[in-house]
């Protein structure tokens, strides 16, 4: 988002009146969320709220998408080293991807093979010493790499994948996070700027997100890293980001399914596929359905557009969307919404993963995330689940800004967990966390009874319902918009 004192005057001089309605309706206590939220909070929530639902001027898909990329430049305490993975000659990591969506279907999902195509992606970590507008040095990619590497302590390394709808925003948008969380765990961030949707849809970002794991593991010619070990790596995002980790760890799982020492050909060599040693989710997007009720129960704690919003939301046509030829969703067919690789919370099977951490607010999104939780802790999974009372989606970056104490909170044990998973993973344990509103208090959380009314069974009804409704429609172009 394009933050110049232009801009931001441009949004916030017409909202002026809803800003001082808002500023002496929480001083009186009069709002219903004064008690779990203070004034920043409120005003932020709200004023993003107010912009993320305007329809006065709805803007092309291909308009947000640009606008969502722009690249703020690179300055301040961080390293960035720009890397091009290339791809193998071979087409087996193609191959075995196709195969595992095939072995996981349920009926008949369509999908679009895509091609393999070199990954770009961002090496990240902490430029100690550097000031906050200080720009970053006139040296070559792989020197930037080699000065990074000597700051590095610990051998964590994350393998990160932005937040977005899966159709906006890039590593260049996500530095500021990035470099935090490389600061935090002592490590180094691998932020991989996949495909986006709708220009390529499902498994186009799944299939790059696999590409630059084997490549951490298996270094193609070229590569400035060395081969990391898996155990040393723990894929991390944020929303729709956090969809793509989690589908690539049940990815991993199905190929362990199907063989017990998995192996492709990759750039000459036969190569195993381990497991990393975790994955680590902020407010992840798990069901691309959107059918679990706290999209509605949970709105005022939030700022995502409601359902009955996305659903009549008719952006102007564009060169992009709608596609062609015409599909349901921007990110996927239609038939394929309620797969395991495409919505993560349909995905029954999560035996033998590594440890897992997931953090939330009281949010849209809260209800499908519980169900995981869940079903994780009741498959012996080792999960640390971390829920903050009134906190909207992805509060932690958006509130770090304000000095939010809850925000910073959220990215310690966020980091601290990722650490945990590669330096002492026989420490990871399963537990559950609600901290309580403004004052932070822990309330322990007993996994197995989150959302205890609501079965397996009756959220994979719920989310085909959906399906069926929008792929039983007249039109077959979507008019809904993923807005996470």
């Amino acid at each position: 988002m394009d933050t110049s004192p232009v801009t931001m005057a441009k949004l916030l001089i017409p909202r002026l009146p809803f800003i001082l309605k808002t500023t002496a309706l929480h001083s009186l206590g009069k709002t219903d969320t004064a008690y779990k939220w203070d004034l920043k909070t409120e005003l932020t929530i709200k004023i993003l709220r107010s912009i993320v639902t305007d329809t006065s001027n709805p803007r092309p898909i291909s308009a947000s998408q640009k606008a969502s990329i722009r690249d703020p430049g690179i300055k301040g305490p961080m390293w960035i080293s720009k890397i091009t993975l290339a791809p193998p000659p071979e087409d087996d990591i193609r191959q075995i991807l196709f195969k595992s969506i095939d072995e996981m279907k349920v009926g008949d999902e369509a999908y679009t093979k895509p091609d393999l195509l070199p990954v770009e992606a961002e090496w990240t970590g902490h430029r100690a010493g550097a000031s906050e507008n200080e720009p970053e040095l006139p040296i070559s990619e792989t020197e930037k790499y080699e000065r990074m590497m000597k700051e590095v302590t610990s051998k964590v390394t994350i393998l990160y994948f932005h937040g977005g709808a899966y159709y906006m925003m890039d590593p260049a948008t996500h530095r500021g996070l990035t470099s935090k969380l490389a600061k935090m765990t002592g490590g180094r961030v691998l932020s991989v700027r996949y495909r986006l949707s709708p220009q390529t849809a499902f498994p186009g970002a799944l299939l790059d997100g696999f590409h630059a794991y084997i490549s951490l593991i298996h270094p193609p010619p070229g590569s400035p890293h060395q081969a990391i070990s898996a155990s040393q790596i723990v894929f991390a995002g944020d929303s729709a980001g956090a969809n793509l980790a989690s589908a690539l760890v049940q990815l991993l799982l199905q190929i362990h399914r199907s063989s017990p020492s998995p192996s492709i050909q990759f750039h000459g060599q036969k190569v195993d596929i381990p497991l990393p040693a975790g994955m680590a989710l902020n407010s992840p997007w798990l069901d691309v359905t959107r059918c679990m009720p706290s999209l509605e129960s949970n709105a005022k704690y939030d700022y995502l557009p409601s359902v009955s919003h996305s659903e009549n939301l008719e952006p102007p046509p564009c060169s992009i969307w709608p596609a062609s030829p015409p599909r349901t969703d921007l990110f996927c067919e239609g038939s394929a919404l309620c797969h395991p690789l495409v919505s993560p919370l349909a995905a029954m099977d999560w035996r033998n993963c590594p440890p897992v951490y997931i953090t939330v607010g009281e949010e849209m999104l809260a209800d499908e995330n519980e169900v995981l939780a869940r079903r994780l802790a009741k498959q012996g999974v080792k999960i640390v689940w971390e829920q903050f009372e009134g906190m909207p989606h992805c509060f932690a970056m958006l509130l770090d800004l304000l000095g939010d104490r809850g925000a910073t909170m959220c990215l310690e044990s966020w980091a601290e967990n990722i650490r945990l998973m590669v330096e002492k993973p026989e420490e990871c344990k399963t537990k559950g966390t609600w901290f309580t509103a403004k004052k932070y208090e822990k309330v322990d959380v007993d996994l197995s009874s989150l959302l205890s009314e609501m079965s397996d069974e009756d959220v994979l009804g719920r989310m085909k319902a959906v399906m069926e409704r929008r792929i039983g429609g007249n039109n077959p172009e979507a008019k809904e918009v993923p807005r996470l």
